[in-house]
């Protein structure tokens, strides 16, 4: 078995974490979403993968390489061009259109392939599933997992008959009109005669087209019901969500990284932590090199990414701070994704670091902006 991973996206609903990002490299526990897919196959002895690479296609390939640290051989088939000013502009194709690309240049998909979308941790039982699809002897089948009614429209729907064939889709429905429970995962098990149907050379998308057209011609096309954790960062509010969780041990096979100090505490190397007057109610993790000045107070499930400074006085509660970030003396910051010079509140509400006359957060790194504690105000008396 091969596998694709589905990369090339702009990942435009998780603004502002993929301005600088693309999806697939967005951090949970301070690891790129895609690396947990990638051990994941691995685990299930999946060693060949191809990715699709669009927008800040670089971020994705420096990390990655060739996958030789991950026991895994990794390619990348970039979408888009360089324009007239030798730019580098990203120009996905869509994620049927990637995939026959991939195979029109190199015919990479010549044994049954396993699709999965880059901005979702999942711990499926590949072999099961793989071995449900041969059972069935399906040409294409959709991971499937139930949703309660209500949500329905915000997932595509899979609408099956009782065996299993796929009848038909319907994307986002509202709850009354949904015919099924079960979304699709972004999961599919593709048999190389499938790629024989993308048209070559145009934007063509797996979910919307490619699978009707499955529908239309009556191929063996099938839906399992699986019963997993997926963790899909649809966008912010979600990535706030998963955070939450995974920080509060609710997700299984996702450890705490660095050194836990405390009950609920975990930090890096290096961290400065003045606990006098201080409180932190984990869980909490502290970042490699921050620091945490007396009088603050943090409490989780509370992510503070390395590089990070709390100043005297303020309080971090249930939030996310990205690298490098200072928290200004006696402020406050309840369920916030910072990232650089954006925030983000739990109801997905984007500010600019300039909408906020009283300075709550700033980039640790500019020393301009840092507050100057007494000693410093003292030896500079003296040397007038």
């Amino acid at each position: 078995m091969k596998a694709m991973i589905l990369a090339a996206g702009k990942g435009t609903r998780v603004q502002p974490l993929t301005y600088e990002l693309p999806k697939p490299m967005i951090p949970i526990l301070g690891k790129p979403v895609m690396e947990y897919l990638v051990d994941h196959l691995v685990k299930f002895g999946v060693t060949e993968i191809m990715v699709n690479v669009s927008y800040l296609h670089e971020k994705i390939e420096n990390y990655f390489g060739e996958g030789q640290r991950f026991g895994a051989q990794i390619g990348y088939s970039f979408e888009g061009y360089i324009n007239d000013e030798r730019v580098v502009s990203p120009k996905p194709i869509g994620s049927a259109g990637g995939m026959k690309k991939i195979q029109d240049f190199g015919g990479f998909f010549d044994e049954t392939t396993i699709v999965i979308c880059g901005d979702a941790i999942i711990d499926l039982d590949i072999k099961s599933a793989l071995f449900e699809h041969r059972r069935k002897g399906a040409l294409a089948s959709v991971i499937t997992k139930e949703v309660p009614n209500e949500k329905s429209s915000e997932y595509g729907m899979v609408v099956t008959d009782d065996q299993g064939r796929i009848l038909s889709f319907q994307e986002k429905p509202k709850p009354e009109d949904a015919l099924s429970n079960f979304a699709s995962t972004g999961i599919y098990i593709l048999e190389p005669e499938v790629l024989k149907l993308i048209p070559p050379d145009v934007m063509f998308d797996i979910g919307s087209e490619l699978f009707p057209l499955l529908v239309e011609k009556g191929v063996p096309f099938f839906a399992q019901k699986r019963f997993f954790n997926w963790i899909d960062i649809g966008n912010v509010k979600d990535f706030w969500a998963v955070l939450q969780s995974v920080l509060s041990g609710t997700v299984a096979h996702m450890t705490m990284p660095g050194t836990q100090i405390a009950d609920g505490i975990w930090v890096g190397l290096n961290t400065s932590i003045d606990w006098e007057g201080t409180t932190i109610t984990g869980p909490v993790y502290i970042g490699s090199g921050t620091k945490i000045e007396a009088g603050s107070t943090i409490v989780g499930p509370t992510w503070i990414g390395h590089g990070s400074h709390i100043c005297a006085g303020a309080e971090v509660v249930r939030s996310v701070l990205f690298e490098y970030t200072r928290v200004t003396p006696n402020t406050e910051m309840t369920e916030m994704v910072v990232c650089k010079d954006y925030c983000v509140d739990r109801q997905g509400v984007m500010t600019h670091v300039s909408e906020t006359p009283t300075n709550i957060w700033r980039d640790a790194r500019d020393r301009r902006a840092a507050p100057r504690d007494a000693e410093a105000i003292l030896a500079e008396g003296a040397a007038k």
